[in-house]
């Protein structure tokens, strides 16, 4: 099927699956290492991304992070917002806690998108078309928190709640760890940009996911300045509990 006559929905998993496979070549050439892998990465993914998208959707707007913004996006109605090497430091260690983003943002709204994990073996791309259940919950709930940067919100309400922290790289595998089973909550504070965001919440709220800022007001995308100082992405049954112990630390 040519990307031009894919869903939205198929296009961004396309575009996000093929981002992926081209940065683990770039890795496994072995040219570069370290900070220049991760620049290399940046741009080989970036461009690929970038023009794919205009040739498929020549109407829509774009914003990347590797790309200069271009403002004509805020008369858009349907804005594409990726990132293409989301944990650019873990791309360059070589971990495997990083992801492409590829997401729509129509009206404001992260609509419709795609993250790929390439690092996990076999590398894997969760979608918001053939979203499925969300697997049971531990016992104990695990907040996923950044390997260099925990949140003090965080800590504080896993501390709280009784819950426990994991710390991981990027923005979407800490996202897709909650769509995945493998966390329960994502609450983030130390600010952060649109594209770091907008695939991932796409994407957890077609599992079912609760997606806000913490003070429990919407996300809202394709602003004229892209940054965003928080976000919560938790399994619904605890989002009230969280918003709650957010407001006690800020009141």
């Amino acid at each position: 099927m040519k990307p031009a006559s894919m869903t939205d929905a198929e296009l961004a998993a396309h575009l996000a699956e093929v981002a992926g496979r081209i940065l683990i070549e770039v890795r496994d050439s072995r040219m570069f290492e370290g900070k220049a892998l991760g620049k290399a990465g940046d741009a080989t993914a970036n461009q690929f991304l970038c023009h794919a998208l205009r040739a498929a959707r020549p109407e829509d707007g774009l914003l990347s992070e590797e790309e200069k913004d271009n403002a004509d996006r805020l008369t858009q109605s349907r804005v594409w917002i990726v990132d293409p090497v989301d944990g650019t430091r873990e791309y360059g260690e070589e971990r495997s806690d990083w992801a492409v983003h590829v997401g729509l943002s129509i009206d404001g709204i992260a609509t419709t998108g795609a993250v790929a994990l390439p690092g996990l073996d076999g590398g894997i791309v969760l979608r918001t078309d053939g979203a499925s259940d969300l697997p049971a919950p531990a016992e104990k709930p695990r907040l996923v928190i950044s390997r260099t940067r925990p949140a003090a919100e965080a800590v504080a309400v896993a501390e709280a709640i009784g819950g426990e922290l994991v710390a991981m790289g990027s923005a979407g595998a800490k996202a897709m760890a909650v769509v995945r089973g493998e966390a329960e909550i994502y609450l983030h504070s130390g600010g952060q940009y649109e594209w770091d965001s907008c695939a991932p919440v796409a994407v957890a709220k077609a599992h079912g996911l609760h997606c806000s800022r913490i003070d429990g007001s919407p996300l809202v995308y394709n602003r004229a300045d892209t940054y965003m100082p928080d976000l919560l992405i938790c399994r619904p049954e605890w989002a009230e509990r969280v918003l709650e112990e957010v407001s006690r630390l800020v009141s």
